[in-house]
């Protein structure tokens, strides 16, 4: 019996111990995912099922790149502003290290106003006024912590749940585990509105030690957000046809001598995904035919919250169309001398004036949008960054980074709405009580899709990875 009867009736029969063995070895194969079929392999983005009902279809990752103060938007504290310009008591500095940019300053109460919203009696400052009108569709997370406080690796952390490159990020996962909604469209995109990619680059979005086919396909800023799509102006459809026909068959040729060789599949999928692309991928992505209205309740009409507003109008339209994980970070601004991110290590009013004004109105569309049409019950959102800043002040007028206690939340299906679970110390500086790692907040994510952390497996240099890698729990009191 030849090497690939014995893997296709292996296969076949349900495995048994030495299917399952092999399973685990072959590109997708894992020791608790559900049994591959022999088309699988044909096909790795076809639609796989949860382990479990989902209370979701999608996921849209909100990225607030450069980190911003949640102490200025969601986390108010009285007695940061009664000790004020005083040295921080030692008691609050127990347990961690400060010095990440020159030691500690003197305690920084935030400059804004604050006010209650809506039954929930969630705290917003003034920076937010659009958002603070859904306080309560949103499930706080005021106890997050992470590990590393440089903004690369903790980035990196944020996505992939290690500090060096090399894992897959979330949403290669998702892609992996459930495949494609869409043949038509990637499982996995990511957009941003800067003019360049975002901090990290691609190793955020990469696929790691899974196959190539499960990276994230990035939509890039501007009217023609994928590059080489369209056909070559002299090319006609038939010729197209026939040099795709062409590659795939050589290509398939060399697929069957080399079946471990994934990023030879990832290309072989690629041409497929690009043709069908050409018509498919330009309708998602094109705003043409949006109202006047929906591009007004994004910000679209002013220039500081276009790009973002462009983007997450473009994350909805993904949505409907079955994406399933749609990675928007958070960018340069559309005006000229703006700061890139929320990275406020001085001037911190005036950077988070403007970057609160770039996302505001466009999250707070967002949802009143995905609710309007039906898709925010089936729809989770997370608005989440890679640490927060500190309570203690820098350079005057600036903020410190700080992975020892900050805020994150979640909306969408599934979210026990108008919530808040954990809290910061009486200062903002570190989460008190049961904490939130970035593992917990994966596992999470992925028990709204169908998906049991503990059981998403797939066999690399013969340990049985998972995205959590070997920690996380979902945090029950999230969900509804």
């Amino acid at each position: 019996m030849s090497n690939t009867s014995r893997r296709d009736f292996l296969l076949k029969t349900g495995y048994g111990l030495g299917g399952l063995t092999l399973s685990a070895l072959l590109p997708g194969g894992g020791i608790f995912a559900t049994p591959v079929l022999a088309a699988e392999f044909a096909d790795p983005l076809a639609p796989k099922q949860p382990h479990f009902p989902a209370k979701v279809k999608s996921v849209i990752w909100l990225h607030q790149d450069g980190a911003p103060s949640t102490l200025d938007l969601y986390d108010y504290k009285p007695e940061l502003v009664r000790l004020a310009g005083q040295e921080i008591p030692p008691s609050f500095l127990n347990g961690i290290k400060v010095a990440i940019r020159g030691g500690t300053g003197k305690l920084f109460a935030s400059n804004r106003s604050w006010k209650q919203h809506g039954q929930s009696g969630a705290w917003f400052s003034d920076l937010l006024p659009n958002l603070a009108q859904h306080a309560d569709e949103i499930a706080f997370i005021k106890s997050s912590t992470t590990v590393g406080a440089t903004h690369n690796i903790s980035v990196l952390k944020l996505n992939t749940g290690n500090l060096t490159p090399g894992r897959p990020s979330l949403g290669a996962w998702i892609s992996y585990a459930l495949g494609s909604a869409n043949p038509d469209l990637p499982a996995y995109v990511v957009l941003y509105n800067d003019k360049k990619e975002p901090r990290g680059g691609a190793v955020n979005w990469s696929s790691g030690f899974l196959p190539a086919v499960y990276q994230g396909t990035v939509f890039r800023p501007g009217d023609s957000p994928i590059l080489h799509l369209d056909r070559p102006e002299f090319v006609s459809t038939n010729e197209e046809a026939g040099t795709l026909d062409l590659i795939n068959r050589l290509n398939r040729e060399d697929a069957a001598r080399y079946p471990h060789d994934t990023e030879l599949l990832a290309r072989n999928r690629s041409y497929e995904l690009a043709a069908r692309m050409e018509a498919a991928a330009p309708e998602a992505v094109d705003l043409s035919k949006e109202s006047d209205a929906t591009k007004e309740l994004y910000g679209l009409n002013d220039e500081i919250s276009k790009g973002y507003g462009t983007n997450l109008l473009r994350a909805r339209r993904l949505v409907e169309r079955g994406v399933r994980f749609i990675q928007v970070v958070s960018g340069e601004l559309d005006v000229k001398g703006q700061s890139r991110n929320w990275d406020a290590h001085d001037s911190l009013d005036e950077n988070h004036g403007k970057h609160a004004r770039a996302v505001d109105k466009p999250i707070a569309g967002l949802l009143a949008d995905l609710k309007a049409r039906g898709l925010l019950d089936s729809t989770l959102i997370v608005w989440t960054s890679e640490f927060g800043r500190t309570s203690y002040g820098q350079s005057g007028n600036g903020r410190d980074h700080n992975p020892w206690g900050y805020t994150q939340w979640l909306a969408g299906g599934g979210v026990k709405a108008g919530t808040t679970f954990g809290q910061t110390d009486e200062v903002g500086l570190q989460s008190v009580g049961k904490k939130v790692d970035t593992y917990d907040l994966h596992a999470t994510v992925l028990q709204q899709l169908g998906l049991d952390h503990l059981k998403t497996i797939f066999m690399h240099n013969g340990r049985a990875e998972r995205p959590t890698v070997v920690y996380g729990e979902v945090v029950k009191e999230l969900l509804a």
